[in-house]
């Protein structure tokens, strides 16, 4: 049991960020809280070896027993008792098994069984059936083995102010974990990006963010480091019929190096950076923010858009840009309830020289 419900924790964490950040922003931050049930959309669990029951781990990390999981999505929720139920009666599912994880979309179902053993035949068959039988998608893994009974992808929708955008989400790649906060954060975005200019954006990931955002500006050039990441951001722009967005497979510190033209890149090739009209960038980088010579190019932009999953790299960052810019807007996004962890937004304009 939780000490406190769920508005109290959500106040709780809103008034220590309220706290950390009042030197740099006293306005009001927007808040947006999550549900506070059926909000995961993607889920690991660890199987016991000999009662074959879920396991998830504890704020102390002490794996424990579960018997049902409410902050998961409805439709894996359902899933759980009649998967366990078909894993302990079959002696195949069940051998060497010790980790399952689950994605799912509004409409679909993707499920990954990884084992301590190389997959056979015999495994296929009983999968084959298994995902006839419970209508969900089925991957097996194991040490440098990966089987793939029908496909190792699931179609998703987002609904953004209205407009419905199409993505393709594959196993195995970074996808935010709760839908609901996922919509707020792009629309939060969408509400308060310039309509103007070039956009440039860095960590796009599969363009979860790039692709509602397009149709605010004239042309969007979108850097990632996962090869991977960029195949799938390249199949969404195709999904979406968006033409204004260039992808480009780069690290933020080798494009901070073309952008100062230190160094020359073949990935750049087809991509003219002078032609370019960029007021605007948009990062979302990982927990440990942004590396020094990326906020140097950063803070030459007339506008900045920041989401951060870490509230402590993000005020780190923010202290060097507040040299060159003003803080705007400032947002809360409960992504991970019940956790201390925190997503954040900020909107940042140029100070007049």
């Amino acid at each position: 049991m939780f000490e406190h419900s769920y508005e109290e924790q959500l106040r709780l964490k809103e008034e220590e960020i309220n706290q950390d950040f009042d030197d740099l922003f006293s306005g009001d931050k927007d808040v947006f809280p999550s549900l506070e049930e059926n909000f995961r959309i993607r889920a690991e669990f660890k199987i016991g070896s000999l009662s074959q029951n879920y396991l998830m781990m504890d704020f102390d990390k002490n794996f424990l027993d579960i018997d049902v999981c409410h902050i998961v999505d409805k439709k894996i929720l359902a899933l759980m008792p009649l998967l366990n139920l078909e894993i302990k009666n079959n002696d195949i599912l069940k051998n060497k098994l010790f980790r399952l994880e689950f994605l799912t979309s509004r409409d679909e179902i993707l499920l990954t069984l990884i084992y301590h053993r190389k997959l056979d035949k015999e495994w296929e068959d009983e999968m084959k059936s298994l995902s006839e039988k419970l209508n969900i998608y089925i991957i097996g893994r194991s040490r440098k083995q990966k089987v793939i009974l029908s496909r190792d992808y699931i179609n998703e929708s987002l609904f953004i102010n209205g407009n419905e955008y199409k993505y393709f989400l594959q196993e195995n790649t970074f996808i935010q974990p709760n839908r609901h906060i996922n919509e707020k954060i792009i629309s939060w975005l969408v509400d308060n990006a310039p309509n103007k200019d070039d956009l440039l954006e860095l960590y796009c990931g599969h363009g979860n963010l790039t692709i509602p955002l397009a149709k605010n500006f004239n042309r969007v050039l979108a850097t990632e480091i996962s090869k991977g990441s960029i195949a799938n951001a390249k199949k969404n722009l195709e999904l979406n019929n968006i033409k204004n967005v260039s992808f480009v497979k780069m690290s933020s510190e080798e494009f901070t190096q073309a952008m100062n033209k230190q160094r020359e890149f073949f990935r750049l090739k087809d991509v003219s950076l002078d032609e370019y009209n960029f007021s605007t960038i948009l990062i979302d980088p990982p927990r440990a923010g942004v590396d020094e010579k990326t906020i140097k190019l950063i803070s030459k932009f007339e506008n900045i858009m920041y989401i951060s999953c870490s509230p402590k790299s993000l005020k780190r960052d923010l202290l060097s840009l507040s040299k060159t810019h003003s803080i705007k807007k400032m947002a809360i996004f409960d992504q991970f309830p019940y956790t201390k962890h925190i997503e954040m937004g900020a909107i940042l304009k140029i100070k007049p020289d």
